[in-house]
């Protein structure tokens, strides 16, 4: 994308977000040869930008006009596009922040992107998680990290679409932001997520199955390392775990 384009993309964008309320068709309208793809992406990177500032309102208004106008440009059929796929995880994200993670709200969304959930969603939160997470401070990081893992959470637990893609995007997902809730800094949290990651492993469809057993069993001993049993009770954590052993046993036989 040369910079003149891209400098036209943000004007028209500065352009929606300050006009008054209604006047935006006839903006998008005057400036028909900028409504492309191109806006699109440019539309989900300056959301994330508001986002990372708290200014959820512009942040959801950018989401909502790329969602809509992809659906105008046929960007939102059966075939999934990677520009697509990142403006959901942005419009997903966003809720599971907004809805604090509540089922209610981020299962329906879900369920009508269902197209966009596959190997390549994984990979684009893998890569956008890793890149965010390494570029913003502390406080920001864990907040991202916070909402990553609460998606992580309800997407292992969707019962819509592909289980196994589910799945590998939770781990996906969980084994991203490890990176900032360390067993150092963050012990408690480290060891939910590794017991989360177990229960991931001693479920998944793909890869070997001797590798996921091993996989989920270095998970919830990691666990272990940080949490007593008493602890695990307590939480009911030491439950879910007794629920991944068994299932790894009545898969290995």
């Amino acid at each position: 994308m040369d910079e003149e384009r891209q400098h036209a993309y943000l004007t028209l964008i500065n352009a929606l977000l300050t006009c008054p309320s209604g006047e935006e068709g006839q903006i998008l309208q005057d400036n028909a040869e900028l409504v492309d793809a191109g806006l699109l992406e440019t539309m989900a990177q300056v959301a994330e930008a508001f986002a990372d500032r708290g200014d959820e309102n512009a942040a959801q208004f950018l989401i909502g006009m790329a969602n809509q106008l992809g659906e105008f440009l046929g960007l939102s059929d059966s075939t999934a596009t990677p520009e697509a796929q990142l403006r959901f995880l942005m419009q997903v994200l966003q809720a599971t922040s907004y809805s604090d993670g509540n089922p209610q709200v981020i299962y329906p969304l879900l369920q009508e992107n269902l197209h966009l959930l596959d190997d390549n969603f994984a990979q684009i939160l893998y890569d956008w998680g890793t890149a965010k997470l390494a570029e913003v401070e502390a406080e920001p990081a864990q907040a991202i990290a916070a909402t990553i893992g609460n998606f992580s959470n309800l997407i292992q637990q969707f019962p819509l679409g592909s289980q196994a893609t589910n799945l590998e995007i939770a781990i996906t997902g969980y084994e991203v932001i490890l990176t900032i809730f360390t067993r150092e800094n963050h012990s408690e949290t480290w060891a939910t997520l590794q017991n989360n990651l177990g229960v991931a492993y001693s479920d998944r469809i793909r890869g070997e199955r001797a590798q996921n057993i091993e996989n989920a069993i270095a998970s919830y001993q990691a666990a272990l390392q940080v949490r007593t049993r008493e602890a695990f009770l307590a939480t009911g954590l030491r439950e879910s775990r007794q629920v991944g052993f068994s299932r790894i046993i009545s898969r290995g036989r």
